[in-house]
């Protein structure tokens, strides 16, 4: 058959002579995939010499043989240079070798893959061309994308259109345009059309809308941050007294102070509450910095401090750093070390953000803290200080005027207005500020000044924040405010670079410039919410250097420093760029502007601008003249060359006409744009760096294409379209292809002259990272598959994401344009619209994706104004053409606008040709008719205070609107109406309205009897086009119905189910057009319903309602619910239920299952929602509405027959969820039909690769032989202490009786984190279902867990297959399961049989402050309902016992009230919110049950933020009237009320009913005694029969030799039991628990049943909505009244700390480095003594006497101390009370890890005792002694992990040689002693038994050291130590001090007597 379409590849390089052309022929099908039937290839070579060739030849297929199919072609080919051939039509452009510039070089729109422009042939306009990358570059046979098929086109018989624009590839699978094509499936067949889909540009005159309207920026939200300080090490500093001080933002918190330590422990927890918009919150610095002594009157020295801002907190997983150690260091000091480490939790929550903290568990693992650091991924642990030098050079476009207060004092007083502003520039970074100075009175400043921080590299804060301030006396003001990101700037892989910037301009936007006194928009000067105005630009640039700390001249302050800075001027050439608009409509104008004319003022920068705007040129450049004289006559020579004739007078004309507006209708005005348009055209220079814009387009090209195609696959998961997966591998081709013309487009820009290094670098790195992209898109695309589909779409998310993050271009060049609608010359609302989306290329893909486009703008209110619901509400709708572009290059501007118009121009520009026009006249038009076929929405806002709306739509296209009537009272109105639109006139060319009619707009309001309607959201839409010409028949017609997402602000708020079609009115007028035939709809009067070929097909459904109950019915209008009813509405049919008669008394309903008939539509996805309304019924038959409920999708509740073949087995396969495939190999010597797994738990795990699918006739034995082994391990354990267990608590308690509730507890925990690292390592299977994880005795494989594992289960990942089995044997303590989560989460809300429904009203609050769901909650409906077809097949109604009057609900129990005690234990809170001032709470429990109200008040916790409760409580209560049970934490108080930390609340109703049976957990094992006592009072075998008769299950059998057979299943397990007495009875229960714990295996009846457990709770504060308060750990009995009563509860209450007493004794020091210098003989000596305390006991530190002037550093002491202490061993932590300060009122418990601290001491007796060094034993783990004091040394402290360690627990008896190490002036540890010492632990009572003194006292006392003579005492021995001193050290000294002063004698009595001898001689002569 003929076709002929043409296929145009523009290519970027010359064509090379071997590339291969490939055609591929595809057998198009509407269902199933295309089929490829044949495939043509040519090697190019003949083509690329000649420029033409036709071909015809046959097509060949797979197996490469020729097939009949022949195929003609002919294929054209025009070089680069024109060496080749040549078009017949003008297709080029202008011979690129024209330009000068860096961007001529590539010529052609370059490959259609990413851009697809220029494609507009006549494609059904459904159609996207954004498909065209598809194209079948690839070989045959290679999995082809057979979702491709060729656009169905029409022959070309149009001859006005071009005549070779290429077809469309549709790479879409069975996608929205492949139904409208293919004639439609069913008529029935509808796409759910995403926002995107439905605006894909088809031909490309226009640009998509974008529909999210409301600016979220700088809108306050919630934030909590809470830190946890734990505790700190290796501080550097000796004996200090260290607190922390945790700052964020300004607020600042302090811990306690901890004396004489090096290492702290301080477990506080601090809460900052801020309410801030995001942009100010995430730049806050968090701020650890640790002071040691700081008291009230010093503020203490700074040790070191930590940084970091909350926006690096907040990208973190799950918002938070938990357990990590910050690294200190000293700003003021950059050469030195780090000076220690903090253990903190650092979290971040926003509103609505949960928190999973890991679970705390005891945390035993000593930290391996260089793993740990408190460093984001990919930051190095060694960081460095860097200076971060900031150039600020000048501004300029500065506001002329001042606005400040004093500047209009004076103004009033003198009326002066030339006051200019005094800028200077402020940059923040880091918590730290720079200024430059100050220029007076002027608005074009220059600087040339640099601003240093010094500041860790790299920086843990993201954003540098540059503000040009004014100042003023009074106060500073900003003028404009600019946020680098450094992540922008810098790359950190390992061929990444610094930050870096400019010298580059940055354009800084915020309030409009009127200059009045107060401005409202002020804030949007700081940097808040989007600006809407240009305010300055400013020269700047940054760069950052590592400094060598080791070189001496470095300064090493952190200061700022402010120096001068060159001046510089290469930012680029100046070129003179041109921007055109083109005003085609202006409508849905907001009537509350009032009727004054209305104009648009553009604006570039400051050009256009009509207060401060810049016109001539001349002055410009002088000012901005870069490298001077040379350019700026290069400029005007450029100017008058070519064009200087024609735009020497060109004045830009920025502001179209004022216009009287018109009516539209009640809410909106339109400007009357019909034939004549107007224009604006404005001159700006700036300097020419479009290539940085340009690559950023290319990059947001791929991401939109990319985006898109994600879209797609998302609807089609969503609408369970067939082959997401072919659509997803399209979406990974296109993207490879793209990358990989990125690169070769990037590359050929490398070298240009104004680029600066972050151009060089980011090219580079940009080009790097889509290479590698391209790539890992080619290895995805091969692995994507339907079952791995999830994971990789979201790998796939990722990429936009980065893509999204490359092409956001720091450097910014041209200023973003606004659009600012004025009436009456105020400025009413604005667009910005950035200047990179409307730069033109030649090249296709660099082209801006809104330039020379027709884009449809919506204009917002400015700043505060445009919150809320005032930015919902359209001010305007522009449909707008812009084009921006070098001047030279403008000759194109007009191309992309709809044809058919003639220029109007002012009067110089008449004759010139490219002289831009003042408005456009269409002289062709177009009139058209268009049909709104509105069918319903969904799931709509609620509007009114009952919670629902009276919705009506309005549509507007073009000038006109239409509304539907209102439906009252719904959020799911089905309209079924259509709307007509008649004479509908669009100006332009027939065909391109064809391909790219303009856009539908869909308003829904709710309509208010008084006063306006209310705005509940919109959606838009493209019509269907149909010409005269055409046929009105499939495949386009009649047009389906699609799902438009209707937005509300930013937010999504319902669906539209609607079709539209656009149909031309010929020349024979609408009688032409297909009748409207719809069902005449006589009582609707002159409402058109939607016609029948659009309307969904119906079937007839049933709906069978099942009615339980209502719950918690809040008051309505001040007066209680009493009669309540429920009304059930679908599609306009319903049913009611019984009255309750009195709700207090019973709320249950007396009818349970009613039903009513429907007729729905085939199609499920159309399926309209199902209203539950509950009214209460007042006197005088009055009703009031209490609440409603839409079930938006009736999907879950519709029940399908099952399949004949399948029935019995498809409920199996879906649980079998892998116990049944723990093959031990036994099965094979089964007889047949039997498959036994043995759970034994010594099977080697490697079996684990063996799948068992089993049969549908088999039977399945499970053989589980756990307690047998139990026995061998009780057994072991009373010989005593088991072998060498791995958990020290086993070891510790080898008694039964030993062990408790709690040694359950924590094994469990344990066992939790394991199994996280199991699920990680080995239980990784594809087909989850059959692959099984097996736990040996602990059955864990459930365990969907996945706690984050702690460090030292890396090893265990390798090799968890051998280790499991051995772990298991060692497993001595049965153990129950903790779910880190609520119990509901884990089995679907217990839902099974009976829903919640929960009932609504009131308005959805506007500002997302305060309506939360919760709030507008009022009760909850409890019920269900089966959907299904009518007549359902016989089998159904005929099964034995089927009851006729409950329909599908058979065998549910009866609703009548019931008795039920209520068991509810809570075992502990972690992270409580604190709630008094010093940081803590005093928490306590309550708990409220119906009337029951318990306070736990006595026995609260006092200063405990994780207080452990180990209680529980009995509450009798009766379901159904008390069935929501509420746990509350509060804080008690002893003044005024207590404030409530949180509470929690469970539904016990659904659990108690659910089939997971939540009443009891079944426990792993059962037993009779002991801590593991069975608590329910039905046993397992009572249960299982119970459980067999209720499910009809065959069964339980129990045979010989421990087996029992339940349905087609055999479980084996042991027989015996023992009692107290060790006497062993023969039992069923084992098996009977068995089959229990695998009841999810058993065919139809089975589902998991709950196990014995704890669950967590999220603790929440209604005053604080959405952000949890701690958390709480508990679990909930409850045992019918009826039945026996259980047993006692278990205990719980938390193990008492065991008293132990210390006993050390210090025998002797050695080498204890010498501090003094004796006062006689300056002979190195110490006064040694050891001083030593439990850490947290500081105050009862105990020292040694003192062993005077030791001369070696010997000391001998034989001193003991003794420390008695209270410790717990499972916590491994040592239990202090007391009070914390003098005013306490009680004892505060603290729990502080064991451990003692020695130091050695110099004693000095008039000044203060010098330290010497220290050395602290964790007494859990430390390194053995040794034996010898030379054996001692640096490393048994430094090397630790290699040493031996020992535990005085276990050891009991230590002694040995340590070292004392403290730090010297380089911070290098030294040892500066050694002490030899015994520790002795022992119990209270031991201690008891045998005493010992204090020091060397009775009893058992130590004998008196045997001290040296040396170390005598001076002055006890006067004349012996003088001896001493004289006749050894000093004898000489000593004789020349006494010869020295003889002769000095001498001297002076010579001068003395000298003068007198003198005289007597003179005299005397």
């Amino acid at each position: 058959r003929m076709r002929s379409e043409t296929f145009r590849w523009p290519v970027a390089s010359n064509i090379d002579g071997n590339e291969i052309l490939e055609i591929q022929v595809f057998n198009y099908s509407k269902v199933f995939t295309n089929r490829l039937i044949g495939t043509f290839q040519m090697v190019l070579q003949k083509v690329v010499e000649e420029g033409q060739v036709e071909v015809t030849d046959t097509l060949i297929d797979d197996n490469n043989s020729a097939i009949q199919t022949s195929i003609s072609i002919e294929i054209r080919y025009q070089a680069l240079d024109g060496t080749v051939g040549t078009w017949n039509d003008k297709e080029f452009l202008e011979t690129p070798s024209v330009h000068s510039e860096g961007d001529g070089r590539y010529p052609l729109e370059t490959d259609s893959l990413l851009s697809g422009h220029r494609q507009g042939l006549d494609i059904s306009p459904g159609k996207s061309n954004q498909q065209s990358a598809e194209r079948s570059f690839r070989r045959a046979g290679k999995g082809v994308f057979s979702a491709m098929k060729l656009g169905k086109t029409r022959p070309t018989k149009d001859d006005h259109r071009k005549h070779d624009e290429p077809a469309v590839l549709e790479a879409e699978d069975l996608d929205r345009k492949a139904m409208r094509q293919g004639g439609g499936l069913e008529p029935d067949t509808i796409s759910l059309a995403s926002v995107t889909a439905v605006t894909t540009n088809v031909s490309n005159k226009r640009s998509k809308p974008d529909i999210k309207m409301e600016p979220s920026a700088g809108r306050p939200m919630d934030y909590q941050v809470s830190i946890t300080i734990i505790e700190a090490r290796q501080l550097v500093g000796l004996n200090m007294d260290p607190m922390v001080c945790v700052e964020v933002g300004e607020e600042k918190k302090y811990t306690s102070m901890k004396e004489s330590t090096n290492c702290p422990y301080y477990n506080e927890y601090f809460v900052f509450d801020f309410h801030v918009p995001p942009d100010v919150m995430f730049d806050k610095i968090i701020k650890l910095s640790v002071i040691h002594s700081k008291n009230l009157l010093r503020s203490g020295t700074l040790v070191g401090s930590f940084k970091m801002d909350v926006g690096t907190v907040y990208t973190q997983p799950e918002h938070q750093f938990y357990h990590k150690w910050a690294i200190l260091s000293d700003p003021e000091d950059l050469t030195a070390g780090l000076k220690g480490y903090l253990k903190c939790d650092i979290a971040v929550v926003g509103k609505g953000d949960t928190i999973k903290t890991p679970h705390k568990a005891n945390e035993t693992d000593e930290d391996d803290i260089e793993g740990n650091l408190l460093l984001p991924d990919g930051v190095p642990p060694e960081r460095q200080w860097a200076r971060f030098y900031i150039k600020i050079y000048r501004a300029e476009g500065l506001p002329r005027m001042n606005t400040s207060i004093m500047a209009n004092v004076k103004k009033a007083f003198i009326g002066d207005n030339k006051d200019l502003v005094d800028p200077y520039v402020q940059v923040v970074f880091a918590g730290q500020k720079g200024k430059t100075s100050i220029q007076k009175s002027s608005y074009e400043p220059l600087w040339n000044e640099q601003i240093i921080f010094t500041e860790m590299f790299p920086p843990l804060c993201k954003r540098i924040k540059i503000q040009i301030r004014d100042s003023d006396k009074v106060n500073d003001v900003a003028i404009g405010t600019h946020f680098i990101d450094l992540r922008k700037i810098s790359n950190e892989g390992d061929k990444g670079f610094l930050p870096t910037f400019g010298p580059a301009w940055v354009n800084m936007y915020g309030s409009t410039r009127n200059y009045t006194l107060m401005d409202e928009h002020q804030e949007l000067n700081e940097g808040l919410g989007e600006g809407v105005s240009f305010r300055a630009r400013l020269l700047m640039s940054l760069a950052v250097e590592i400094l060598d700390t080791s070189n001496p001249e470095i300064n090493s302050s952190t200061e700022v420093q402010v120096e001068q800075a060159t001046s510089l001027n290469c930012t680029g050439k100046m070129e003179e760029f041109f921007l055109f608009g083109a005003f085609l409509e202006a409508t849905m104008i907001d009537r509350k502007i009032g009727d004054k004319p209305i104009n648009f003022e553009v604006t570039i920068g400051n050009y256009g601008n009509q207060i401060d705007g810049m016109t001539k040129p001349i002055l410009r450049r002088k000012k901005e003249g870069g490298d001077g004289d040379e350019e700026e006559s290069e400029l005007l020579q450029n100017s008058s060359e070519d064009e200087g004739d024609e735009d020497g007078e060109l004045v830009s004309v920025s502001s179209s006409q004022p216009v009287k507006p018109l009516v539209t209708d009640r809410n909106y005005f339109h400007l009357p744009y019909f034939e004549k348009k107007p224009c604006i055209y404005i001159k700006s220079w700036w300097q020419d760096q479009r290539r940085r814009l340009y690559n950023a387009n290319i990059m947001d090209k791929i991401a939109d294409k990319l985006e898109e195609g994600l879209n797609d696959v998302q609807e089609m998961i969503k609408t369970e379209k067939p082959h997401p997966e072919r659509r997803l591998r399209g979406v990974l081709e296109e993207l490879s292809s793209g990358c990989l013309r990125f690169v070769t487009l990037a590359d050929k820009d490398q070298h240009h002259s104004s680029r600066t290094r972050l151009d060089r670098e980011r090219l580079k790195s940009c080009m790097r990272e889509l290479e590698n992209m391209g790539q890992q898109a080619t290895t995805l695309r091969s692995q994507v598959k339907k079952n791995t589909m999830k994971d990789k779409l979201k790998l796939v998310q990722n990429f936009l994401q980065k893509l999204r993050f490359l092409a956001d271009e720091p450097q910014h060049t041209i200023p973003d344009i606004f659009i600012w609608m004025m009436s009456n010359n105020k400025r009413i609302a604005y667009a910005r619209v950035p200047s990179k989306d409307i730069l033109y290329s030649i090249v296709d893909e660099e082209m801006g994706k809104d330039c020379a486009k027709v884009k449809t703008i919506f204009l917002k209110l400015p700043g505060k104004r445009g919150f809320g619901s005032a930015g919902w509400t359209v001010q305007a709708k522009m449909e707008m053409y812009l084009w921006l572009g070098l001047n030279k290059q403008r000759k194109d501007f007009l191309s992309g606008l709809p044809c058919g118009f003639e220029e109007k121009k002012t009067a110089r520009g008449q004759k010139l040709p490219s002289f831009p026009p003042i408005s456009l006249l269409y002289t062709k038009k177009q009139v058209f008719q268009l049909r709104a076929h509105m069918y319903q929405a969904r799931s709509l806002f609620a509007a009114d205070s009952s919670g629902l709306s009276d919705p009506f739509a309005r549509v507007f296209f073009i000038s006109q609107s239409q509304c539907t009537e209102v439906l009252n009272e719904t959020l799911c109105p089905t309209w079924d109406q259509l709307l007509v639109f008649d004479n509908v006139e669009l100006y332009g060319e027939a065909h391109e309205m064809r391909d790219d009619p303009p856009i539908i707009v869909i308003e829904i309001y709710d309509q208010d009897t008084v006063g306006k309607a209310d705005f509940m959201g919109r959606t838009f839409a493209k019509p269907v086009v149909k010409m005269s010409d055409e046929d009105y028949c499939p495949p386009r017609f009649p047009p389906q119905l699609e799902y438009y997402q209707i937005y509300r602000g930013n937010s999504t708020a319902g669906d539209l189910l609607a079709a539209f079609e656009l149909l031309q009115i010929g020349p024979g007028g609408k009688s032409d057009l297909p009748p409207i035939d719809g069902p005449t709809d006589m009582d609707r009067g002159p409402i058109l319903p939607v016609p029948l070929g659009i309307r969904p097909v119906l079937s007839k459904y049933r709906v069978e309602i099942l009615f339980w109950g209502l719950r918690d019915l809040k008051r309505v209008n001040l007066a209680q619910v009493d009669r309540p009813r429920v009304d059930i509405e679908c599609a306009g049919k319903g049913v009611q239920s019984a009255l309750i008669q009195n709700y207090k008394k019973n709320p249950n309903f007396s009818t349970l299952v009613k039903w009513f008939e429907v007729d729905l539509p085939e199609n499920e996805l159309l399926h309209p929602p199902l209203n539950i309304r509950v009214v209460d019924c007042r006197a005088f038959g009055r009703y009031t509405l209490v609440g409603s409920h839409a079930v938006s999708s009736l999907r879950k509740f519709i029940y399908r027959p099952p399949d004949k073949k399948a029935q019995h087995w498809n409920m199996t396969a879906k649980h079998l969820n892998g116990y049944l495939a723990m093959a031990n190999g036994a099965h094979h010597s089964r007889p047949t039909g039997e498959i036994v797994v043995n759970m034994e738990p010594e099977v080697p795990i490697k079996k684990m690769e063996t799948m068992v699918k089993l049969e549908a006739n088999s039977d399945a034995v499970v053989k589980v032989d756990v307690t047998e082994e139990e026995k061998e391990k009780k057994k072991k354990k009373k010989k005593g202490g088991g072998g060498g267990g791995e958990e020290e608590v086993e070891e510790e308690e080898p008694d039964e009786s030993m062990l408790d509730w709690w040694s359950k507890y924590f094994a469990s925990i344990e066992t939790m984190k394991e199994v996280g690292v199991c699920r990680k390592g080995v239980c990784r299977g594809e087909e989850e279902n059959f692959v099984s994880c097996l736990q040996g005795s602990k059955g864990q494989a459930k365990n969907k867990e996945k706690s984050k594992a702690p460090k030292d289960d890396k090893k265990k990942k390798q090799q968890a297959a051998p280790e499991l089995p051995e772990k298991n044997k060692k497993q001595k303590i049965d153990e129950l399961k903790v779910f880190n989560k609520e119990l509901e989460t884990e089995f679907d809300n217990f839902e099974d049989w009976l829903h919640t429904f929960n009932l609504l009203r009131g308005k959805i609050g506007d500002n997302d402050d305060n309506a939360t769901e919760e709030e507008r909650i009022v009760g909850r409906f409890k019920g269900s309902m089966c959907v299904y077809k009518v007549p359902l097949p016989d089998d159904i109604t005929k099964e034995p016992g089927y009851d006729p009057n409950f329909g599908m609900f058979q065998g549910i129990p009866s609703n009548d009230p019931i008795n039920v005690l209520v068991r509810v234990y809570i075992v502990r809170a972690t992270d409580l919110h604190p709630a008094d001032i010093n940081g803590k709470a005093d928490p306590y429990i309550a708990i409220k049950l119906g009337k029951t109200d318990i306070k736990d008040k006595e026995n609260y916790i006092s200063k405990q933020l994780n207080p452990v409760f180990g209680k529980s409580f009995d509450i009798e209560a009766t379901f159904p009237m008390e069935s929501m049970l509420t746990v509350a934490v509060y804080d008690w108080d002893l003044v005024g009320t207590d404030d409530l930390i949180g509470e929690t609340k469970i539904d016990l109703e659904n659990r108690y009913y659910s089939k997971h049976r939540a009443t009891c957990g079944v426990s792993q094992s059962y037993s009779i005694y002991g801590y593991n006592t069975w608590r329910d009072p039905m046993k397992p075998s009572q249960i299982l029969s119970k459980l067999c008769k209720e499910g009809k299950v065959d069964g339980p059998h129990f045979g010989p030799g421990g087996r029992v057979k339940v349905a087609n299943r055999v479980f084996t397990g042991p027989t015996e039991i023992e009692d107290e007495n060790g006497q062993k009875k023969q039992t069923d229960e084992h098996l009977a628990l068995t089959v229990l714990r695998h009841w999810d295996d058993i065919p139809r009846a089975g589902c998991k049943l709950v196990p014995e457990h704890v669950e967590t709770r999220p603790l929440l504060n209604p005053d604080k909505p959405g952000i949890e308060q701690g958390r709480l750990e508990m679990w909930v009995d409850m045992f019918p009244m009826d039945m026996p009563a259980p047993g006692p509860a278990i205990d719980i209450s938390p193990r008492k700390p065991k008293k132990y007493e210390l006993r050390v004794i210090v025998w002797n020091t050695d080498e204890v480095i010498l501090e003094d210098d004796d006062y006689f003989t300056g002979e190195k000596s110490s006064d040694i003594f050891v001083r030593g305390w439990l850490k947290g006991q500081q105050e009862d530190k105990q020292d040694t006497d003192v062993h005077y002037h030791s001369l070696t550093g010997e000391g001998n002491f034989n001193w003991r101390y003794i420390f008695p202490f209270d410790y717990l061993m499972a916590e491994e932590r040592i239990v202090i009370s007391k009070k914390e300060s003098m005013f306490s009122w009680d004892e505060t418990e603290y729990k502080i890890p064991a451990r003692l601290t020695l130091q050695v001491w110099d004693a000095d007796h008039f000044s203060a005792d010098d330290f010497l060094g220290a050395i602290e034993l964790d007494l859990n783990r430390f390194p053995r002694g040794a034996k010898t004091s030379k054996q001692c040394s640096l490393e048994m402290v430094t090397n630790e992990a290699e040493l031996p360690m020992v535990s005085i627990f276990k050891q009991k008896r230590v002694k040995g040689w340590w070292p004392f190490v403290a730090r010297d002036e380089n911070d290098e540890l030294e040892v500066t002693g050694k002490v030899e010492a015994e520790l002795h632990l022992l119990t209270a009572e031991e201690a008891e038994k045998s005493p010992a003194g204090l020091a060397r006292n009775e009893p058992d006392p130590l004998e008196k050291p045997n001290r040296p003579d040396t170390s005598f005492i001076w002055f006890l021995n006067p004349l012996k130590s003088i001896k001493y001193l004289i006749c050894t050290r000093y004898k000489w000294l000593i004789i020349k001090i006494v010869l020295a002063l003889l002769l000095i004698v001498m001297v002076a009595l010579f001068l003395y007597s000298m003068p007198g001898y003198m005289v007597k001689k003179l005299l005397g002569a």
